[in-house]
């Protein structure tokens, strides 16, 4: 294996501090952040991109409002993957929250980064977010070990485009990148593209186990240390 892509949530780190710490915070967040950074360019981008797809310019009201009702809909939009990860930044930088990352997974990524393996990230949360993430892990920096980010500014994960475009932007034959993820649906269009894959599916996140027919054919591992050694004998 030349190159690993993983996604975060439900894969290198639980589902449950995604949707039970960092989504609260950024939802009830958000109107303080937008009242106190709404005039900073880069803020104000995405608020009109919001305000752009509501119909119209709009208030910073009605925006937060908009905003709001997609993390109740847990709408992967670019602006508000954005803006959730300003408001992260701030929070992880106050160390009101820190990253937990699953041992196996740490360890593991430490593992192939020290064995020469390129590892990259691809997840629906902005690269920003992803890298305060890692950055600021239970157990240390984490940032370092990865080569490259992507989201979903490069397309959606559950399209195959997207993952041809990152092996191009990475330099790497399809064939020669394993793409981890506990999502079946990103996994089929990783496959699709001609990426190798594995669905990771933790019990701590998935209590009914999918097996069978429920993997779409994927192999299938609960942890990564079942990964961990067979990925370097497979072409590292």
């Amino acid at each position: 294996m030349h190159a690993i892509l993983t996604d975060i949530e439900g894969t290198t780190s639980s589902i449950a501090f995604v949707k039970n710490v960092l989504f609260p915070h950024a939802r009830s967040n958000l109107p303080a952040f937008v009242t106190a950074h709404g005039g900073e360019p880069e803020v104000r981008r995405w608020l009109h991109a919001v305000a752009t797809e509501n119909g119209g310019p709009g208030d910073d009201r009605m925006i937060v409002e908009v905003l709001q009702g997609w993390m109740d809909e847990d709408r992967k939009h670019t602006a508000l993957k954005a803006l959730q990860g300003m408001i992260w930044e701030e929070g992880y930088r106050a160390s009101v929250f820190t990253a937990p990352v699953y041992p196996d997974a740490a360890q593991t990524l430490l593992h192939w980064h020290g064995a020469g393996v390129p590892l990259y990230v691809y997840s629906s949360g902005s690269v920003a977010a992803q890298q305060l993430f890692f950055a600021h892990s239970e157990v240390g920096d984490l940032s370092s070990v990865f080569t490259g980010w992507f989201d979903t500014e490069i397309g959606s994960k559950r399209e195959s485009a997207s993952y041809r475009r990152i092996a191009e932007s990475i330099a790497t034959p399809m064939f020669q990148i394993l793409f981890l993820s506990d999502v079946v649906h990103e996994l089929d269009a990783a496959r699709e593209a001609g990426l190798q894959t594995v669905l990771v599916d933790r019990p701590a996140d998935y209590p009914e186990p999918r097996l069978g027919e429920a993997a779409h054919g994927h192999r299938r591992v609960e942890s990564f240390a079942e990964l961990r050694l067979q990925v370097l004998r497979s072409g590292n």
